[in-house]
C-alpha cells in the first residue's frame, strides 16, 4: 500500500455513528481491521486509549491510521504508546514501520532494534511485526522481510499463532509462490478455522493462476460464514472482471457481478477514496458510462493529488465521450495531459479518447496524429484508426481515408473488420485518382496500384466478396487508359460475371447485382467491338437486353454492328 505523508486531526463527530455503539474492546477494533472498517476502527480506538491509555491500544491506533495513510498521526499513536510504556516492543515497531515508509532506513533499524531490545528473549510479535513491515511496503524488502518471520516461527515453539504462518503466506504469494504460501495458508486455517483472511487470500492465488471457479467457492465460502467481511466482496469483485475479460462471450454478465459485488465491498467498508477511485475503474471496464461520469464527478470534488487526480481526469475524459458529452470530453482530456508531468504515465487510451474527441470538434489532423499514437503504443487500438478512415471516406475525403485505411491494413491484415478496411482502401484510392482525372491534374497512378493490391489482397482472403472483381475491373481500365488499350479490366469483369451467373442459376439470395452485371456485359462487349470482334460484342449486349431490353448502351452498340461501313472518298485527280 502506498502511504503518504498526511496531517489529521479526526473528532469522533466525523464518524457516522457514535463510539459509544460500538463494543469497547480490542479484539473488535481489530476485527474492524481486518474487515477493512477503518473509520470503525479508529473511533473504537481513540475511545480505548481515551478510556484506557494502554501501549497496545496505541499500537492498534497507530496501525489503523498506517491503513489510512495517515503517517503523522501514525507516529504521534506509536510515540504515545511508547510513553505509556517503554518496555512494550510494538510501538517502537510501528514507529520502524513510519520510517520505512518515510524512506528513512537508519532510524527504521534503530526503532526494530529497540523493539528487540526491550521484549523478552521469548517474545516473538517484535520479529512477526517487523517482518510484516517490509512486507507492507510499497516494494517489499523481501530480503528483511524473510529472516524476522523465520525467527518469529522459531520462538513460537507452541505454533498456536496463526498470524505467524499468515505472514509467511504473504512473503510467498507476493512474489507468486504460490505453493508455499498455500501450505502456510492452510496451517494458519488449521490454528483458526474462522481466520478469514486466510481463505480470502487463497481465493485470490486461485484467481492469480486463473481457476476462477476454485477462487469463487473459497471466497463465497468466506461470505457464507461472514456475509460482512467486505475484503471477500473486494476479492470476487476482482476475479468476476478478470474472468470478463477471459470469456468475451461472458463478459457483460461477468462484469455486471463485478461491479455489483465491489459495490457491496464499498457499502461494508469505509468508502475510501482509493476504493472509490478502483470502483470508477469497474465502471469503465465493464462499460457503465452513466455512473462512471457521476461517480468522477464526486471524486474531483474530492481533490485528491498525484496519480489518483490524473486518473479521475482520464475517466472523466473518457466517459464523457461515451456519453457523448464530445465538448466535455475534450476538455478533460487536455486538462488531463496539461497535467501530466511524468509521460510514462500516459497510456494508449489517453491518446485514442484526445483523438477521438478531437475528430468530434472536426480537429482531423491533431485527431490522426493522436489516435495514430495511440495505435503505435498498441495496435489493438487499430480499430479506432480504422474509424477514422471511415469518417474520412464518409466525408468523401478519398486521400486521406485511403492513406489511411492503408496504414489500418498494414496493421491490421487479418483482425476484426479487415476485409472491409480492405475493400474501402481500394475503393478510396480508386475515387481519389478519379477526382484528379476529372480535374485533369494528372494523379499518380501509384494511387491506382495500390488500390488495386488492396482489392488483389481482399480477393484472396475473400474470394466470395465478388464485387471485388468488379471494383479491380474498374481499377484496370483507369489503368489501361492509353491510346492502345490493352483490355487490363476484362479478366475481372468475365471473373464477376463467372460468379454472379452461377449465382443467378443457383437462385442465390441475395442475387448479384443486375446493375453491376450490365456494367460487366457492356464494358466486354464494349473493348469486343472496338477489337472488331463483332460476334462477341452483340453476345454480350445481348446479355445486357436480357436484363434491361431498353439499356442505351447495348441498343446503340448492336445497332453500331449492323451500320453499313462509310464509303471510300474518290480519289483526288491528279492535274
Amino acid at each position: 500500500m502506498k502511504m503518504t505523508k498526511k496531517a489529521i486531526a479526526l473528532s469522533l463527530g466525523l464518524v457516522v455513528m457514535g463510539s459509544a455503539t460500538f463494543a469497547q474492546s480490542l479484539d473488535d477494533a481489530k476485527k474492524a481491521i481486518d474487515a477493512e472498517q477503518y473509520q470503525k476502527a479508529t473511533s473504537m480506538l481513540k475511545a480505548l486509549v481515551k478510556s484506557a491509555a494502554k501501549p497496545e491500544n496505541f499500537y492498534s491506533l497507530g496501525n489503523v491510521y498506517l491503513q489510512r495513510e495517515y503517517l503523522d498521526s501514525a507516529r504521534a499513536a506509536f510515540t504515545q504508546g511508547v510513553t505509556a510504556d517503554a518496555k512494550y516492543p510494538l510501538n517502537y515497531v510501528g514507529l520502524g514501520h513510519v520510517d520505512l515508509i518515510s524512506n528513512n532506513a537508519a532510524s527504521a533499524k534503530t526503532n526494530f532494534d529497540k523493539a528487540i531490545e526491550v521484549a523478552s528473549k521469548k517474545d516473538y510479535t517484535p520479529y512477526l511485526y517487523i517482518g510484516k513491515s517490509y512486507l507492507a511496503l510499497d516494494k517489499p524488502d523481501f530480503a528483511a522481510a524473510l529472516p524476522n518471520l523465520q525467527k518469529a516461527d522459531e520462538l513460537e515453539t507452541k505454533d498456536k499463532d496463526p498470524e505467524i504462518f499468515l505472514a509467511l503466506g504473504d512473503y510467498f504469494a507476493l512474489q507468486s509462490k504460490n505453493s508455499d504460501a498455500l501450505q502456510n495458508y492452510m496451517r494458519a486455517l488449521s490454528i483458526n478455522q474462522t481466520l478469514q483472511r486466510a481463505t480470502v487470500q487463497i481465493g485470490r492465488m486461485y484467481k492469480e493462476s486463473r481457476s476462477f471457479v476454485e477462487a469463487e467457492t473459497e471466497l463465497k465460502n468466506v461470505i457464507a460464514t461472514d456475509v460482512n467481511y467486505g475484503p471477500a466482496y473486494r476479492e470476487l469483485a476482482e476475479l468476476y472482471m478478470q474472468w470478463a475479460n477471459q470469456e468475451p462471450q461472458n463478459f457483460a454478465a461477468k462484469a455486471a457481478d463485478a461491479v455489483a459485488n465491489y459495490k457491496k465491498y464499498l457499502e461494508l467498508t469505509d468508502k475510501s477514496s482509493e476504493s472509490r477511485l478502483r470502483y470508477a475503474q469497474f465502471l469503465f471496464y465493464a462499460k457503465d458510462f452513466q455512473t462512471l461520469e457521476k461517480e468522477t464527478s464526486e471524486l474531483a470534488a474530492m481533490n485528491m493529488e498525484g496519480s489518483s487526480k490524473l486518473i479521475i481526469a482520464r475517466l472523466r475524459g473518457y466517459s464523457a465521450y461515451e456519453n457523448k458529452n464530445y465538448p466535455q470530453s475534450l476538455q478533460y482530456m487536455n486538462e488531463f495531459f496539461a497535467s501530466v508531468k511524468d509521460t510514462s504515465r500516459i497510456i494508449s487510451d489517453d491518446y485514442l479518447y484526445l483523438g477521438k474527441a478531437q475528430m468530434q470538434a472536426k480537429n482531423d489532423s491533431l485527431a490522426l496524429k493522436n489516435i495514430m499514437k495511440a495505435v503505435t503504443m498498441d495496435s489493438t487500438k487499430v480499430e479506432a484508426l480504422a474509424d477514422v478512415a471511415q469518417s474520412f471516406y464518409d466525408a468523401k475525403n478519398y486521400r486521406k481515408a485511403a492513406s489511411t485505411y492503408e496504414i489500418v491494413n498494414r496493421l491490421n491484415p487479418k483482425g476484426k473488420g479487415s476485409g472491409y478496411n480492405l475493400f474501402n482502401e481500394g475503393r478510396a484510392g480508386y475515387f481519389y485518382y478519379g477526382e484528379g482525372y476529372s480535374a485533369k491534374t494528372n494523379p499518380s497512378k501509384t494511387i491506382l496500384v495500390k488500390a488495386d493490391s488492396a482489392f488483389a489482397r481482399l480477393s484472396r482472403s475473400s474470394p466470395g466478396t465478388i464485387e471485388t472483381y468488379l471494383w479491380r475491373a474498374r481499377v484496370n481500365n483507369f489503368l489501361d487508359d492509353g491510346t492502345d488499350q490493352t483490355g487490363a479490366k476484362l479478366p475481372y469483369y468475365q471473373q464477376f460475371l463467372d460468379s454472379a451467373e452461377a449465382r443467378v442459376q443457383k437462385k442465390f439470395d441475395p442475387a448479384p447485382s443486375p446493375k453491376m452485371m450490365i456494367e460487366a456485359y457492356n464494358n466486354i462487349a464494349g473493348f469486343a467491338s472496338y477489337k472488331d470482334d463483332k460476334e462477341k460484342a452483340k453476345l454480350y449486349w445481348d446479355k445486357t437486353l436480357a436484363i434491361e431490353p431498353t439499356n442505351s448502351t447495348a441498343l446503340e452498340g448492336i445497332k453500331s454492328l449492323t451500320a453499313p461501313a462509310p464509303k471510300a472518298k474518290a480519289p483526288v485527280k491528279k492535274k
